[in-house]
């Protein structure tokens, strides 16, 4: 019974504030009023932008409430009211998402009232009727539950009446589209030029080293074999560096052992060379089952790499985990690295975490960080996939 009564205690507050808030929209609409009479002369034009971002904070209030309680994430999307007077009040007039919290006030009125009425009906029929069936009789409730669908129809009308429009969600997807382009573009470019300098400062150096001993080898062949011998020899150790140069740069463009071994192989062989101890959990269906795309495989690995990379040189930990799985009902690649270092990760303060959001991003894919002072630090990203 204390359980029932808790839980019917909870959906009654939320109807509450559901009614306080559809007392609060008889105040947006007197406000409308106000402030579409003096929008028609010029000097009272500026209440109208202050009117549509207090209806944006009453709306966004409720979103958050009726996104806690259901679980379920209600967006926004506005455009910036922003600029000139004109400016806006041309915005303000013509935001479709404004038109629909307008047509939500007009809704709270009546449902954010009406509910919290049911409620109270049948608050005072449950305490009598499930008091007996329930309390004494030990039976199934049946009055005092339907409160809490009450709350949960208050929370999906909202949600359903605040939801951005088609056309504003379209929007917002191609603005995200644009800015994770625009982000890809800029980590190729990073890409390429750290090629470019890895090949100018490394391989070519020494192919050019490499270029002027067997030059004066042969030069030296014939009066001074000696000499000669030692040039080749310094040659042959130029070419294995050259070599191990060109092998650096294909492994940071994409590895081999990712080709050869698949992505839980090469995850372990990061492992192995990180200088940490890291404990490396894989799903068993990545290990034995269809591979993911290369670009998915890629993309991973180079999460893993970096991840483990700052965390040897920056966090002071010893010890590191990795785990990998396969989210088949999300159609996803999980990724979570986490050390116990002493936290504080900054993206301001390098690349690192940086080109992880952008070559995940690149992928439609989403990155979460979490290093608080003193640690832990975990990185958790999710890549879109589908096998």
């Amino acid at each position: 019974m204390r359980e029932l009564l808790e839980s019917t205690w909870r959906a009654t507050i939320q109807l509450l504030i559901g009614s306080a808030i559809g007392l609060f929209c008889y105040l947006l609409v007197g406000l409308a009023l106000a402030a579409g009479a003096v929008s028609l002369l010029v000097i009272g034009a500026a209440a109208l932008p202050e009117f549509v971002l207090l209806v944006r904070a009453t709306a966004g209030f409720e979103r958050r409430r009726s996104a806690a309680w259901s679980g379920i994430p209600v967006p926004e999307h506005y455009p910036p009211l922003t600029g000139g007077l004109f400016q806006r009040v041309r915005v303000a007039v013509t935001d479709p998402s404004t038109h629909r919290d307008l047509r939500w006030v007009g809704a709270q009125l009546v449902y954010g009232l009406g509910l919290m009425y049911l409620a109270l009906i049948l608050w005072s029929v449950g305490v009598l009727v499930d008091g007996v069936w329930h309390g004494l009789l030990r039976r199934p409730a049946v009055v005092l539950p339907l409160i809490g669908r009450l709350a949960d129809l208050q929370a999906s009308w909202s949600r359903a009446l605040l939801l951005p429009s088609p056309a504003a969600r379209l929007a917002e997807r191609v603005e995200e589209l644009t800015a994770t382009r625009a982000g890809a573009i800029t980590a190729h470019g990073a890409e390429l030029r750290r090629i470019e300098r890895d090949l100018h400062d490394g391989a070519q150096a020494h192919l050019v080293a490499l270029s002027m001993r067997l030059g004066l080898a042969r030069r030296a062949y014939e009066r001074d074999p000696e000499t000669a011998r030692r040039l080749l020899d310094e040659a042959q150790d130029q070419a294995e560096e050259a070599l191990g140069e060109l092998r650096h740069v294909v492994r940071g463009i994409h590895p081999p052992v990712l080709t050869d071994r698949g992505l839980a192989g090469a995850v372990r062989a990061l492992a192995a060379g990180s200088g940490l101890e890291v404990a490396v959990t894989v799903a068993p269906e990545i290990e034995t089952g269809p591979r993911a795309p290369a670009a998915v495989e890629t993309a991973a690995y180079f999460v893993v790499a970096e991840s483990l990379t700052n965390a040897a040189r920056h966090s002071g930990a010893g010890h590191a985990t990795v785990d990998i799985v396969r989210d088949a009902r999300a159609g996803a690649l999980r990724v979570r690295v986490a050390d116990r270092g002493r936290g504080g990760a900054d993206e301001t303060r390098g690349s690192g975490l940086t080109g992880i959001r952008r070559r995940v991003a690149a992928l439609d894919g989403t990155v979460a960080v979490s290093s608080p002072p003193g640690g832990p630090t975990v990185i958790e990203v999710e890549l879109p996939c589908v096998w």
